[in-house]
């Protein structure tokens, strides 16, 4: 018979907990427990287990179990509390144990088993466990998302899909269940069906704005995701640090100053002191600093003055990567020969540096090392490709992407991306008929070809175009703009580059008229219809600049003597008044 004494104890260490006095929990529970313990009530014991895990003490919980074994398998709430303490001190070997020998498992024990499977990144083993239960509780429901959505898989997203459209209409009062359905929703990329959920949800609760705003970020749309932060402060819930952070991320993928300044200077002074917002603010303003705005030699005299012991893979690869679009090849083998523990990316980004500055015997030996102790990687092959792209070196462009199809059979949309590169160096080379040949077969397969998109903020409004857009309300002053930039271009002795065209011209087209088109020429043209004296253009891609855009805009900077910067897929592009470009033609 438990008393009524034992209970106010257990009351008092939950107490102790809830302040995170995890040492004085168990101190009371010291205290208390000579010659009394087959007395003490479930909370005390769950109560120290809990303090127990909090300090990660496997000694102290260890002897508690061994203390109260003899009555553990009629306590549900203890053999819950258990698994959930051997599992958060790294041993899963016995909490599985617990688990397998308890005679009546009920929610709570599959529930702290379910955490241990998904914290120990064994979704499929959690997903199991789902199954064999009847009636599965909000807890178990949450679990299920959160397994679903370390899962990523098609699979797993019909399953969350299926689950929610089962479980009683009351579960969708619970903003934390709401959250976990809409990450799982996001991280198997289905944002359609979030925006659905969220819009529906007449309660929304910070969690779920911060989910859709990082949903957004990583679906590389920073304008979906403003709009959500904005529909949030509207609402009168105010932004924490992951919400300001999913913020400044938007504004580091659209790559505009005076937006980002602007929203910048709304944020309270309170969250400025938070490590995670200087990190984000930091790759804001700069990007990756020096590397990807071509300022690789500041890079490298920053990289070696980093103490030794703070040097990680991030550090490596941006230095690295610093180098690879400043051309900075010996450099780059330098700090690739001194890194002692090479990851995957760094040997990735060590090859990309390779393939541009057109060392391809070199990449390859690079790839081979690799293999020789590890299964092929894609990444690698693409970086060689592209490398082969510039140089419209179609026998290597061919070869590579044999011998993808050969490593890589199951990654379609690698493949598809591979098939394009090598269809554009075709294209390129005049060799029209087998570039068609190419994308017709990609079309009877059903992959899609990304499609190019440029935004642009002017007078802080965002716009969108793609090739040859004509959705614009004022389309028809852009294409004017468009025409007499094309003049002032052609007056200036520029002549279009036929071979960034990769197919055949229509009996109405001509080099001109394909060319001027390109998304990035219409954004700007828009900027000049709107303000005609503007000293400052800046857009973002989201595919890599062509070369005749790149050599048109430089001179379109020199003729108009304006600033124009553009941030594409791999780097930004400062074009000076003075007709030249940051990246020194290196991209």
């Amino acid at each position: 018979m438990i008393i009524r004494s034992d209970y106010d104890l257990g009351v008092k260490m939950k107490l102790l907990n809830d302040n995170k006095q995890f040492e004085k929990a168990l101190q009371l529970f010291d205290k208390h427990k000579k010659n009394k313990l087959q007395s003490f009530s479930s909370l005390m014991i769950t109560q120290a287990l809990k303090a127990s895990t909090h300090l990660r003490d496997l000694q102290r919980g260890t002897s508690i179990h061994y203390l109260i074994s003899s009555r553990i398998n009629n306590d549900s709430y203890i053999l819950a509390s258990l698994i959930h303490f051997y599992i958060n001190c790294g041993n899963m070997k016995t909490a599985q144990s617990i688990f397998d020998t308890a005679v009546k498992k009920s929610l709570s024990i599959y529930a702290a088993m379910m955490k241990g499977y998904i914290k120990n990144n064994q979704a499929n083993k959690a997903m199991d466990l789902f199954h064999e239960i009847n009636k599965p509780d909000e807890v178990i429901v949450i679990l299920l998302f959160n397994t679903c959505a370390q899962l990523g898989t098609e699979e797993a997203l019909n399953l969350a899909k299926r689950v929610s459209k089962e479980i009683p209409q009351l579960f969708y009062s619970n903003p934390r269940l709401l959250t976990s359905l809409l990450d799982v929703l996001i991280k198997c990329g289905d944002m359609e069906y979030a925006q659905l959920l969220f819009d529906r949800s007449t309660k929304k609760v910070l969690s779920m704005y911060g989910a859709m705003m990082n949903g957004y970020n990583k679906a590389k749309n920073p304008f979906k995701t403003l709009d959500v932060f904005h529909q949030m402060k509207m609402n009168g819930i105010e932004p924490n640090v992951i919400s300001y952070t999913c913020v400044i991320q938007a504004l580091s993928q659209m790559g505009d100053y005076s937006i980002s300044e602007s929203i910048t200077e709304q944020m309270p002074s309170s969250i400025f002191v938070d490590n995670q917002i200087h990190n984000a603010l930091i790759d804001m303003w700069a990007i990756h600093c020096y590397g990807l705005n071509g300022m690789g030699i500041q890079a490298v005299k920053l990289y070696h003055q980093i103490p030794s012991e703070l040097i990680n893979e991030s550090t490596s690869i941006c230095v690295i990567n610093a180098c690879s679009h400043s051309g900075l090849v010996d450099q780059a083998r330098s700090i690739f020969l001194s890194i002692p523990m090479k990851t995957e990316r760094i040997y990735t980004t060590m090859i990309d540096c390779l393939s541009r500055a057109s060392f391809f015997d070199e990449a390859q030996q690079l790839i081979l090392e690799y293999e020789r102790l590890n299964s092929p990687v894609s990444q690698m092959y693409m970086a060689l490709l592209s490398g082969a792209r510039i140089l419209k070196n179609i026998h290597l462009s061919q070869q590579i992407y044999d011998r993808m199809e050969q490593l890589f059979p199951q990654l379609t949309d690698r493949l598809t991306s591979a098939a394009i590169i090598v269809a554009n160096v075709h294209g390129s080379l005049g060799e029209f008929d087998k570039a068609s040949e190419i994308r017709a077969k990609l079309n009877e397969s059903g992959a899609k070809k990304t499609i190019g998109l440029t935004s642009t903020a002017v007078n802080k409004q965002f716009y969108e175009f793609r090739a040859h857009d004509r959705s614009h309300p004022r389309t028809e002053e852009i294409h004017a703009e468009i025409k007499k930039i094309s003049k002032e271009l052609i007056d200036h002795g520029y002549q279009y580059d036929s071979s960034w065209i990769t197919r055949t011209l229509n009996e109405d087209e001509t080099d001109e008229t394909v060319l001027w088109g390109h998304s990035e020429r219409l954004a700007i043209a828009w900027n000049f219809v709107a303000n005609p004296n503007t000293k400052r253009i800046q857009m973002k891609i989201n595919l890599r600049i062509c070369g005749d855009c790149h050599r048109a805009i430089k001179l379109i900077a020199l003729i108009r003597k304006c600033e124009i910067i553009i941030r594409d897929a791999n780097r930004i592009h400062h074009f000076h008044a003075n007709g030249q470009c940051s990246c020194n033609d290196y991209f």
